[in-house]
């Protein structure tokens, strides 16, 4: 038997590591949301209301204001389209690099759909023209620094106001605005920003602003290399060991620039227990302290969750419980790093544990006392999950 000189990293090391580093174990919580932004490189925010559960998991006596003053007082974290198109909360240094390594990437594909759409359309002879010309006025308006909503904009802007026809002939047919979509290829590039939110923390109403504008100084994004290189070092610190498949899947990238990213790093290769080969830095060997076993609750699209597309050693067989058809990570119960369950909320207001195995007494009632503690937090908002999990069928709504 051939026995690899690969150093080994079990998954019961790989839990303990996500535990301590996503700020989910006792004494590794996050004092800040900027803290616990950074720690998990950045926050999914496809969902509004993900990016303050997600802060209420890692941050004690987290409340809502606390991540509003991070994010429009400070501006210390901001909302950007980015990695797989995916919305992320991220510390300005993590935006710069992300707009650098994927931003052009991201665009191209906002673009190219919009393209399509367009020349299938008889009231655009020239798309590419069109894109822009809208494009070139949203810059010329948000320079002023004033946010505005996307109706505003096409209020304001007769080159923005575009539409599609869809569904011709069909009963659900009409017409589409592109607004929405030229602005969000713009806001990859890195030119406008999601600023103010013009409604309450669990609902999305965007007001969009000029980067540089909301920045108070240009962006200033590496070359894609460099940024490549940058984001895979942030990611292997707060999620490695990770594969290939992980880093390019995550990113949203290419096998060819993530490994020439891993050429310009200090990694080293580990063996995995499912037979994978990983990557970690050489100075992250053998830095594992025990965790003891622990009740969490996360949302949605939590970057825990999130963060691994070779996922079974923190979620084993219960993928088709959390997981929709897309991919989309549902609400998680968690116990002794691992998800054993899933979570809901009631009419009455209380969540309820929907779990996935027979679960120990200890864990049963861990997760009992987190429920009521993220009930008495929630009040009376209740958000609505985007994408609700398929364990979530007939659960009270």
């Amino acid at each position: 038997m051939t026995t690899s000189a690969r150093p080994h990293v079990t998954d019961d090391q790989r839990r303990a590591r996500l535990m301590l580093r996503h700020r989910l174990a006792p004494g590794a919580r996050a004092a800040s949301p900027l803290e616990a932004a950074d720690s998990m490189v950045g926050l999914h925010a496809t969902s509004p209301s993900t990016v303050y559960l997600s802060t209420w998991a890692r941050v004690p006596g987290f409340v809502p204001v606390d991540m509003d003053r991070a994010l429009y007082d400070d501006r210390s974290l901001v909302r950007q389209l980015a990695m797989r198109r995916t919305m992320f909360v991220m510390p300005t240094p993590t935006l710069r690099d992300a707009v650098g390594a994927v931003g052009p990437r991201v665009a191209a594909s906002e673009r190219t759909n919009m393209l399509r759409d367009l020349r299938r359309s008889n009231d655009f002879p020239d798309p590419d023209g069109w894109i822009d010309a809208a494009r070139d006025a949203v810059a010329r308006l948000v320079c002023d620094g004033i946010p505005r909503s996307t109706t505003q904009l096409r209020v304001a802007l007769p080159e923005l106001d575009g539409r599609v026809t869809v569904g011709a002939g069909k009963s659900w047919g009409g017409t589409m605005s592109m607004a929405p979509r030229l602005l969000n290829m713009m806001s990859a590039a890195g030119d406008i920003v999601r600023g103010t939110n013009d409604g309450p923390w669990h609902r999305s109403k965007p007001l969009w602003v000029g980067m540089e504008q909301w920045l108070g100084r240009p962006l200033d994004p590496p070359d894609v290399a460099t940024g490549h290189v940058r984001m895979i070092d942030r990611w292997l610190r707060a999620f490695g060991p990770g594969t290939e498949t992980d880093l390019v899947w995550w990113l949203g990238s290419t096998k060819t620039a993530v490994r020439a990213a891993l050429t310009q790093l200090d990694v080293v290769e580990v063996d995995l227990d499912d037979g994978s080969v990983g990557y970690v830095h050489t100075d992250d060997i053998g830095r594992d302290d025990p965790v003891e076993p622990q009740a969490l609750l996360l949302p949605e699209l939590d970057p825990t969750t999130m963060g691994h597309k070779q996922r079974d050693f923190y979620l084993g067989e219960h993928g088709a419980h959390v997981f929709d058809s897309n991919g989309n990570g549902g609400q998680s119960a968690w116990w002794n790093g691992r998800i054993v369950g899933g979570w809901s909320r009631r009419p009455d207001g209380s969540v309820q544990i929907h779990p996935f195995e027979k679960l120990p007494r200890a864990a049963t009632k861990a997760l009992s006392s987190r429920a009521d503690e993220l009930a008495a937090w929630l009040g009376d908002v209740t958000p609505r999950p985007a994408f609700p999990a398929p364990f979530m069928r007939g659960a009270p709504r």
